[in-house]
């Protein structure tokens, strides 16, 4: 494809695209027998906290006694057998799905959970995939360049509750996050069982960087997973879980047992103080996180939001750093073609009090915070998460995994400290 997108005008190539990415997903279901309709198959989709999502839905049906794939932004997971997502996309085209399907019902799983972005969509992606259920945690601005509008991205998102409505599958079921402001959109769009979720269906509501709790139903909820926005992942997966008739017990004890998620908030243990890596790529995500450390000395590692995408989040990234950060170190992420000093320069104009310290080197710019440190402080590393490369020019990538350079370089300021 990427030869042809050389040669071809713009016209022609954009209007070839939908029928080639269409026969594409139509090819890959016939291929492989049109496996989602042979299990419960769950969609998520959103701005942020679906990665999380969908692993918490997948211990619950685990915890309840299923046995579950699920396709995430993170990782595949057929049965007990667990493979890193290094495509470098959540939803991997080219017969990737369909394959990965007819692989969970070959291993007997009764439930597919599966990651569903706007991008995924767009390329129809999801098409001849018959849902059970879609969830939908929040919607705020990204992509804005590749959708052509916030009013495309909102549009993409929503189509999926328009497939989850033309659906086959019987008993479907549409969760929603009823505190988002484009949540309606979703109801709208289907017609069958809805649930809505919301901050006032729970009480007593304890959010800190050590986890949160609260009561909901007849039970406190109790989780290791830290910040408001992992409140609104927990009541997505329960308030799913409770609709389709997990008891109330097994949901408790299944979040309890989500200790971690990969590169969401995950905590880098070893030091008396904490160290954080997460994905953060968007202005709300970002600002979540740096409120859910408040109270606590704040260095930040912020990268460059990525070349050739949604340039407008630079400087508002920055802003954000400037208004809760301690100590901030831009350095380089996902550049591809872009020049990543430019990107940094880019940043550098949404700080108006604060100077920044611009070190592109990644893992010197990590080593650095976590220098800086002292006990009882926070260093922050946002904008990969699970990410496995960093993306050069023409194609170029480097390895890479933000939690592993972390404990590296944390081992290393330890060992400088006993010395």
């Amino acid at each position: 494809m990427e030869s042809i997108k050389s040669i071809l005008p713009l016209w022609l190539l954009s209007a070839i695209r939908t029928p080639y990415h269409y026969t594409l997903a139509l090819l890959g279901a016939i291929g492989f027998g049109f496996p989602s309709r042979r299990l419960t198959v769950i969609a998520v989709t959103g701005t942020k906290g679906k990665s999380s999502v969908v692993e918490l839905i997948s211990t619950l049906l685990t915890e309840a006694g299923y046995t579950t794939a699920h396709a995430s932004t993170i990782h595949f997971k057929i049965g007990n057998t667990l493979t890193r997502n290094l495509h470098k996309m959540t939803m991997p085209g080219r017969f990737f799905l369909q394959h990965f399907l007819r692989r969970a019902v070959h291993a007997k799983c009764t439930h597919a959970v599966i990651e569903m972005t706007s991008e995924g969509a767009r390329q129809f992606r999801h098409k001849f995939i018959s849902l059970d259920a879609l969830v939908f945690t929040n919607l705020s601005p990204e992509h804005i360049e590749s959708h052509g509008s916030y009013d495309n991205y909102v549009k993409a998102k929503v189509s999926l509750a328009q497939a989850l409505e033309r659906s086959g599958k019987k008993n479907k079921l549409l969760v929603v996050n009823g505190d988002d402001a484009e949540a309606e959109k979703f109801l709208q769009a289907f017609s069958g069982t809805k649930i809505s979720f919301a901050k006032k269906n729970v009480k007593g509501e304890v959010t800190t960087s050590e986890g949160v709790s609260f009561n909901w139903d007849t039970v406190r909820v109790e989780s290791s997973l830290p910040g408001e926005f992992n409140l609104y992942n927990i009541l997505a997966a329960i308030s799913y879980g409770k609709a389709v008739g997990i008891p109330t017990e097994k949901l408790q004890s299944g979040i309890k047992k989500v200790t971690s998620i990969l590169g969401r908030a995950q905590k880098i243990e070893g030091a008396d103080f904490s160290v954080i890596v997460d994905y953060a790529h968007t202005p709300d995500s970002l600002e979540k996180l740096y409120q859910t450390y408040t109270g606590k000395f704040r260095i930040c590692v912020l990268g460059n939001t990525g070349g050739g995408r949604d340039t407008w989040k630079r400087p508002v990234m920055a802003g954000i750093a400037e208004k809760y950060c301690d100590e901030i170190i831009l350095t380089n992420e996902d550049p591809y073609d872009e020049d990543p000093e430019q990107i940094i320069r880019d940043m550098v104009k949404g700080f108006k009090r604060k100077q920044p310290t611009l070190i592109m080197d990644r893992r010197v710019a990590i080593f650095t915070a976590i220098q800086k440190a002292s006990k009882g402080d926070a260093v922050l590393i946002t904008g990969k998460g699970t990410d496995p490369f960093i993306m050069k020019k023409h194609g170029t990538k480097e390895a890479w995994d933000d939690a592993n350079v972390a404990k590296e370089e944390l081992q290393k300021v330890l060992d400088q400290r006993t010395r």
